[in-house]
């Protein structure tokens, strides 16, 4: 994720919580109005069916099942530095790092959805999407935790890979692997990756038991290395620190990943430990109460924390926490209140805006049930509601802002892999995103609802896993209340275009040779890939050459690129019909993939001769490889390529088929001569890639005029007479009149 800057943001926050919103407060009261909340406007089952496929885009490792077309394995050398096998796990957003902090609280967020609205995914068909996501993603922190007290937190540098804008097919740049240990711990990370798999390990409890086992195997050791050893991850980590810096430190995910253990063990130990940690969570400002002006996300689980404890416990304390932050974002707490949109949006802060209220949301969805009065339950789900669905389209712009979703959704997010490009450059070329994201929530608006689909905006218009995890939940809720139905074909198989072709140009021509500009190009998308071996051929007719008494072997194939490629000389593809070809193949190591200007495409320049023959013995024109050719670049299908002996591009001329003549013109029609004159006829045998373009000529009177079998006519003798030329192939003819006089 390109949040280089990110940091600068973060560290911002508490002043920017600061913000007041009682001018707003009259207007939003008309989204947060009491009474009942109305009926199913958009179709949840479809955005929940839609987000569960975006974290299939989002594998690295691909795991069966992946519906996605256009992905392959990637990043499969991860951990080879350190000796592990660290492949697996999902890239983080619109970039390619695993960054396990985000990425573990996502595992955490998605279980918590399928706990507690577990019937939304199940009525939505969702639920073995959703258990396979959960995992992928634990088999690969399984991966991560190589000892009890030694947890991988990061794969990949930040820096080196946000410099390449390409799919993660075919990244060349280094992937470091980052741990934390007894030695440099992170408390934060341990326990939120204890979180998410002792989460997980209450999904897959009743269907896959040991597998449960496991996961709350790891979940305890991580747990008990989160409390021993004290630490933030980004002080051990610290690439990370740039991206996704622990602000709030350690102690939410102590009191978060105690919850869960708790939940999934029902060992009271953990509740104790929750309860106990609870009180060192950061107060807002200098208020002598508990932080309520920022909302949970991948750094602070502290409101998180509010509203489980308050439904685990029904102990006062939590609940006044609960919802004094959930007051916050509707109608005010104390005065203050969060910023609203004109259009409506609860708006936090400018980077993934749509993330911190959709998370907000689901709070309040999960809370609202045990409010302590029924005007709150109503507040609290009208608040979810109306922010879901400034989401999905209700909003000042009437668009949706979740890719492949509703009214005008985002076709241009910030993700590397949904582009496609083989340019290296955010911008392009190309300039359209090759692939359809579908799920994927765009980051959002600014704070007067203004948003530009723009695909170099990080800020607003990045993806991420973190953005979908409780909106995920926040769906099932919804499905659950108002139902829905998914789509029955889904996902709509995506055709790939341009992946492969050959573009050639006419380098220089003469009365024996012809020698081409030929360029050979990978723009694979789906998915993104390199071969080991680039082949194209080169088909000539030579059927003139060899009526005139060559022979193949007379014919000469030369590069002006030795050191790039190897060829042959002409090899016959259909020899009784004079078609042969030259095999030309870049050299091992070659290297052709959509990384970059300088990789996408070679080119080789290839010339082919008949030395010392007159130019009646060479016919470019019925070439199949000089068809249509100009002294531009242009796609030329009759230049066939290969990739590891496979056809990807263009067409071979087919053995013993013809190209028939359908008809002769000569020039000039009509001749006058004097007696002993000579002049020369040309024929122009249509269409100009024949296979058989010989020709007869013939005098209807020789005593006026002959006629040689190469067009000449000598005049004789004064009279008139009529030139006949005939095609060999379907007896074409044209006729020039001959006026001989003394």
């Amino acid at each position: 994720m390109c949040k280089t800057l990110k940091f600068l943001w973060m560290s911002c926050r508490t002043l920017m919580s600061r913000r007041v919103g009682w001018g707003l407060l009259l207007w939003g009261g008309l989204f947060l109005r009491t009474g009942s909340v109305t009926g199913q406007t958009y179709n949840y089952a479809e955005v929940l069916q839609k987000s569960m496929f975006f974290y299939e885009c989002q594998e690295s490792k691909i795991a069966a099942g992946n519906r996605v077309t256009w992905r392959a394995n990637a990043a499969m050398n991860d951990g080879s530095d350190v000796g592990k096998d660290l492949t697996g796990g999902w890239f983080d957003a619109g970039d390619h790092v695993k960054f396990n902090f985000p990425m573990a609280f996502t595992a955490t967020a998605l279980a918590w959805g399928a706990i507690d609205f577990a019937q939304g995914y199940i009525s939505s068909g969702q639920m073995p999407y959703l258990k396979r996501n959960l995992r992928y993603v634990n088999d690969y922190f399984i991966k991560c935790h190589t000892a009890p007290n030694e947890l991988y937190g990061q794969v990949g540098n930040g820096g080196l890979d946000h410099a390449f804008w390409g799919p993660p097919e075919v990244m060349r740049m280094a992937r470091p692997a980052y741990k934390i240990d007894a030695s440099k711990p992170g408390s934060d990370l341990a326990a939120e990756t204890a979180a998410a798999m002792a989460a997980a390990s209450i999904v897959f409890k009743s269907d896959d038991p040991t597998y449960s086992a496991t996961l709350l195997n790891h979940a305890k050791q991580l747990y008990s290395f989160a409390e021993t050893y004290k630490g933030k991850y980004s002080d051990a980590i610290t690439d990370a620190a740039g991206y996704y810096n622990s602000w709030s430190g350690y102690n939410d995910e102590l009191v978060w990943g105690a919850i869960w253990l708790y939940r999934a063990t029902g060992d009271a130990t953990y509740l104790t430990k929750a309860e106990t940690y609870y009180d060192n969570l950061g107060n807002q400002g200098q208020e002598p109460v508990k932080a309520y002006k920022w909302t949970i996300a991948w750094d602070d689980k502290s409101y998180g924390c509010y509203a489980l404890l308050a439904k685990l416990t029904g102990k006062e304390k939590y609940k006044i926490d609960a919802e004094r932050y959930l007051d916050y974002w509707t109608d005010g707490y104390n005065g203050s209140r969060i910023t609203y949109t004109p259009g409506g949006l609860a708006f936090l802060d400018i980077w993934g805006s749509l993330r911190y209220a959709m998370n907000t949301a689901f709070v309040a969805a999960y809370y609202a049930d045990a409010a302590t009065s029924a005007a709150k339950t109503t507040k609290y789900l009208n608040f979810a509601k109306q922010q879901l669905h400034y989401a999905l389209g209700s909003n000042p712009s009437n668009r949706s802002y979740v890719c492949g979703f509703g009214n005008n959704p985002p076709v241009n997010p910030h993700h590397r892999g949904a582009h496609g490009a083989w340019s290296n450059n955010v911008q392009g070329p190309p300039t359209e995103t090759r692939h359809i994201l579908y799920g994927a929530l765009v980051g959002g608006p600014g704070s007067n609802d203004s948003y530009t689909d723009d695909r170099s905006n990080y800020t607003n218009n990045e993806v991420a896993c973190d953005y979908n995890a409780l909106f995920s939940g926040l769906l099932a809720k919804f499905v659950i209340d108002y139902g829905g139905t998914p789509l029955a074909n889904f996902p709509v198989r995506e055709t790939p275009k341009d992946e492969y072709f050959v573009e050639a140009k006419a380098n220089a021509t003469g009365t024996n040779f012809s020698e081409w500009s030929v360029w050979v190009y990978n723009h694979t998308a789906w998915p993104a890939r390199e071969g080991s071996e680039y082949k194209f051929r080169l088909y000539v007719n030579i059927s003139e050459g060899l009526a005139a008494g060559y022979t193949a072997s007379n014919y000469v194939v030369q590069t002006n690129n030795a050191g790039v490629v190897n060829f042959t000389q002409l090899l016959p593809a259909d020899a009784a019909n004079g078609i042969y070809y030259t095999e030309v193949t870049f050299k091992p190591g070659t290297e052709i993939y959509p990384g970059g200007q300088q990789y996408d495409k070679k080119e080789a320049q290839m010339r082919i001769s008949l030395p010392n023959a007159p130019a009646s013995a060479w016919d470019p024109t019925n070439d199949p490889s000089w068809a249509g050719i100009t002294s531009t670049l242009k796609q030329m299908p009759g230049i066939p390529m290969y990739v590891d002996g496979v056809k990807v591009f263009g067409n071979e001329p087919v053995p013993g088929q013809t190209v028939p003549v359908t008809g002769v013109t000569v020039s000039p029609t009509t001749l006058s001569l004097t007696v002993g004159q000579t002049a020369t006829l040309t024929a122009t045998v249509s269409p100009a890639n024949a296979t058989n373009k010989n020709v007869t000529w013939s005098s209807s009177n020789t005593s006026v005029a002959t006629v040689s079998s190469t067009g000449v006519v000598t005049a004789v003798a004064a009279g008139s007479a009529t030139i006949t030329v005939t095609t060999v192939d379907g007896a074409k003819t044209a006729t020039c009149a001959v006026t001989v006089t003394a």
